[in-house]
């Protein structure tokens, strides 16, 4: 398999990841009805899948451990990322979440062409130009603009910059880890969700009850296999085998799904103009990949 048709297929599988991961804000708020809100809620996304991976977990334990550093690193930041994400989703609108951590791609892509001379290509100008018009569609200046910032934005924001830096240690470390970097990743975003409870952070939630944690195994189960793991397991990958720029601008597509999703179920708002922005960054998210398989096809097996 080419070179090519790897990169096509990670692409793919991200973008893919990206729609998924659009609605993972509905599971995440749907336990705050059964009493596990807060970071508490964020705790319970991140341990349960986790759990189910413990035997998968033991069985590679020595290769993540002689994974040194870059594999300890790399997962330790994709794993902050996802629990500060996930506490945007909590604590602040969805589509703001969304959109204060999908500035990704310019952190991104500023750190790869920084430290590892990855040259920005027009494609990569193009898709960066669209993302950041379909952002400033979305976005409502007068409302959205503002210094003062709660918590759960600082959150998405944070989450945006800290990915961008994951993105680059797992690119670094090369193809071939990319199940010991999801493996890592797990179980270093349910150590710091865990730590989060211990912030003094308003709206943290009180601690749920053990009923109230069994009564949703029963379909936060399916949501972990689903919903979490895989995409999870085809973004690290992936991260290993593209660059961390492209990774951001492909998973845009979760802004579309978030915010059509967000303004059906959680009433947020969505008209022409939000209408607009997610066609914008959908359009971002897939002129890449399209080009790279118009490109795979023309060079020869």
């Amino acid at each position: 398999m080419t070179s090519h048709r790897v990169e096509t297929i990670a692409m793919i599988a991200i973008a893919i990841s990206g729609v998924l991961w659009g609605v993972f804000w509905i599971p995440l708020r749907a336990l705050e009805q059964v009493g596990i809100s807060g970071v508490w809620a964020v705790v319970v996304f991140q341990i349960l899948p986790t759990a189910l991976l413990l035997p998968l977990i033991f069985y590679r334990a020595r290769s993540i451990l002689n994974g040194g550093m870059s594999l300890a690193v790399g997962g330790a930041l994709a794993g902050i990322s996802l629990v500060l994400y996930s506490g945007a989703l909590i604590f602040t609108d969805v589509v703001r979440a969304l959109l204060l951590f999908y500035l990704t791609p310019l952190w991104s892509t500023l750190l790869a062409r920084f430290t590892q001379n990855e040259p920005i290509t027009r494609v990569r100008l193009v898709t960066i130009v669209l993302a950041l018009l379909g952002l400033c569609l979305i976005i409502r200046f007068e409302e959205n603009f503002q210094i003062r910032m709660n918590v759960g934005d600082w959150m998405g924001l944070a989450s945006g910059i800290i990915w961008a830096f994951a993105a680059v240690r797992i690119k670094a470390a090369g193809p071939g880890k990319g199940v010991d970097f999801a493996l890592t990743f797990f179980v270093m975003s349910s150590l710091v969700a865990l730590a989060m409870t211990l912030l003094p952070l308003e709206g943290a939630g009180a601690d749920p009850s053990l009923t109230a944690i069994v009564s949703v195994l029963y379909w936060m189960i399916p949501v972990a296999v689903i919903l979490i793991i895989p995409p999870a397991f085809a973004l690290m990958w992936g991260a290993s085998v593209i660059s961390p720029g492209l990774i951001g601008i492909l998973f845009m597509t979760e802004v579309s799904v978030g915010a059509i999703t967000a303004a059906i179920w959680a009433g947020e708002p969505f008209g022409l103009r939000e209408a607009l922005g997610v066609v914008v960054i959908t359009t971002a998210g897939a002129l890449e990949p399209i080009y790279s398989l118009l490109k795979s096809r023309q060079t020869p097996a």
